[in-house]
């Protein structure tokens, strides 16, 4: 049996679903954690430790407070990662990969227009 505040549970799946839900309510929190004062600047977009990607992370924090603007006048943003091996590393929103998910939207959105056309 595991406690998360007051609240004891059981379910091994239902801990790990309430740990991650609570991990994302305190990435966009105005107020960092504690944890992100022991960041490192990660080279890369994953963990400079144990090379796991932020997908991995127990914990995220993104400082949405103070964005940074670049040449072309785009915003990005510290993104703080707490990963498995217990490492805390940061890197740039903008230095994150592009994701699969974006390239597999605009094939859709081609096909599509190929379809319409």
């Amino acid at each position: 049996m595991t406690f998360i505040g007051n609240l004891a549970i059981a379910d091994s799946e239902i801990q790990s679903e309430i740990i991650i839900a609570l991990s994302l309510m305190e990435a966009f929190s105005p107020i960092p954690p504690e944890w992100v004062e022991k960041a490192t600047h990660a080279h890369g977009f994953c963990c400079s430790r144990c090379g796991q990607p932020p997908s991995k992370a127990e914990a995220v924090w993104v400082n949405r407070r103070s964005p940074v603007y670049t040449e072309n006048h785009q915003r990005k943003w510290q993104e703080f990662y707490r990963c498995e091996c217990q490492s805390v590393w940061w890197a740039w929103s903008n230095d994150r990969p592009p994701s699969e998910f974006r390239d597999r939207a605009m094939r859709n959105n081609q096909d599509d227009d190929f379809l319409m056309g």
